[in-house]
């Protein structure tokens, strides 16, 4: 995809979109959907909301798959350290929500992020492909929101 291409979702809705996990969290335990506070994540969460998709999971790099009412603890794990999920886990916890098959599922967020996701969902999607840097992330997100790639 290049930034000129039209991203048009309409005619294949995703059934999933899975989001990173935010670096910047609450510091108490709360609702995956309103433990991650920062700017990135609340931007990866409007762009989904905005294809509209059967489910939406956050990816995280302490817990793996969560859905947005699981209440997690705050934590200081990056996706890629030793101590961060791994594909194995992440294939383990679709497999129990029985969504390993999902298509089209949707794959918002950075190198090892969508890595993840495609080791449970090799055909997923993902737009933030071929962007340098946040600040094209950031632009490809809104552009995303508007249902358009500029």
């Amino acid at each position: 995809m290049t930034p000129n291409d039209r991203l048009d979702l309409d005619f294949s809705k995703p059934e999933l979109v899975v989001i990173p996990c935010g670096s910047r969290k609450l510091d108490h335990p709360a609702r995956a959907a309103n433990l991650y506070i920062g700017s990135y994540h609340r931007a990866c969460r409007k762009a989904a909301d905005a294809l509209r998709p059967d489910r939406l999971l956050i990816l995280s790099a302490r817990y793996g798959l969560l859905d947005l009412d699981d209440v997690v603890e705050p934590y200081d794990t990056p996706h890629g350290a030793t101590d961060a999920v791994a594909s194995q886990l992440i294939l383990e916890q679709a497999t129990l929500r029985d969504i390993v098959r999902l298509d089209p599922v949707v794959a918002l967020g950075g190198a090892r992020h969508v890595g993840l996701v495609r080791s449970v969902w090799p055909r997923a999607l993902t737009p933030l492909a071929g962007t340098r840097g946040m600040g094209e992330q950031m632009a490809r997100l809104a552009a995303l929101r508007e249902g358009h790639v500029n």
